[in-house]
């Protein structure tokens, strides 16, 4: 499912404008981004948890020639699955 697919269905779910819908989810998704940014964990039940993971410096390597380069530090989003959704997609 992408984004205009979650609208879509909202729209039709709750029977509301796909306009209203799309702002709505917009809404969520800017929120959720926001408070990431702020370095907020944000966890949904039932779906999981969503956290900045911190990397350290490391040492890499170039794909094309296979050099070694220094990776700098950087924080990455990560999403881990809640316990009750990957037991449902895994049956």
């Amino acid at each position: 499912m992408n984004k205009s697919e979650l609208i879509e269905q909202l729209a039709v779910k709750k029977e509301i404008p796909v306009k209203r819908a799309e702002e709505i989810v917009n809404l969520i998704f800017s929120s959720m981004t926001e408070a990431m940014i702020n370095g907020d964990r944000i966890e949904i039940r039932g779906l999981g948890s969503f956290v900045i993971k911190d990397y350290g410096t490391y040492t890499g390597r170039n794909p094309k020639t296979g050099e070694p380069i220094k990776v700098s530090p950087k924080k990455l989003p990560f999403f881990k699955v809640g316990k009750e959704l990957k037991e449902m997609v895994l049956g």
